[in-house]
C-alpha cells in the first residue's frame, strides 16, 4: 500500500514496515535530501486511509506511525548508505568487531570507511573496506 503511494515521489523510499501484535504500524521512510515531517504526515493520512478501506483490522482497531528511521537505528538499504557519504559511522561485523571512522565510499559489494588514529604528526588516516556481507550493522555517529 504505502509503495502505490509512494510511488509518484521517487525521492523518498521506504526503509522497514514493523507490525506489532498489537495493531501498531511503524512504517520508516527516508528521502535521498531526507524526509520531512510534513511528507511524513502526507503519507500517515493517505495509509491509514487505504488501510481503513480495506478493512485489515477488526472495527478500524490500529494504530499508525510513519516517521523517518532515526540516528539510533542502522543503516540498512544501499540508498541510506549512499546519502551519508562523508558522515561518522559505526560499523558492526557480523564476527563482533567495531571499526568508527567517516564512511568515503559505498558500492553495491560494500562500504569504504576511514579511521583516523593518532592526533597532530602522529596522525594516521587507514581505510577499511568491507563487504555487505561482513556487517551486521552500521550506525551513523553523532558528534557534537
Amino acid at each position: 500500500m504505502i509503495g502505490q503511494i509512494m510511488a509518484g515521489d521517487p525521492e523518498y523510499f521506504l526503509v522497514e514496515v514493523k507490525i506489532r501484535p498489537t495493531s501498531n504500524i511503524k512504517v520508516f521512510l527516508d528521502g535521498d535530501a531526507g524526509i520531512s515531517i510534513e511528507k511524513c504526515v502526507q503519507y500517515n493520512r493517505a495509509l491509514y486511509k487505504k488501510i481503513e478501506e480495506a478493512e485489515l483490522f477488526p472495527g478500524g482497531d490500529f494504530s499508525l506511525e510513519v516517521s523517518s528511521p532515526g540516528l539510533d537505528e542502522p543503516l540498512k538499504l544501499f540508498r541510506q548508505y549512499r546519502k551519508n557519504l562523508g558522515r561518522p559511522v559505526e560499523v558492526v561485523l557480523l564476527d563482533g568487531t567495531r571499526r568508527e571512522g567517516v564512511l568515503r565510499e559505498v558500492s553495491q559489494d560494500g562500504i569504504i570507511v576511514e579511521e583516523t588514529r593518532g592526533k597532530n604528526k602522529k596522525k594516521e588516516l587507514i581505510q577499511h573496506t568491507f563487504l555487505f556481507t561482513q556487517i551486521k550493522t552500521t550506525k551513523i555517529q553523532v558528534v557534537f
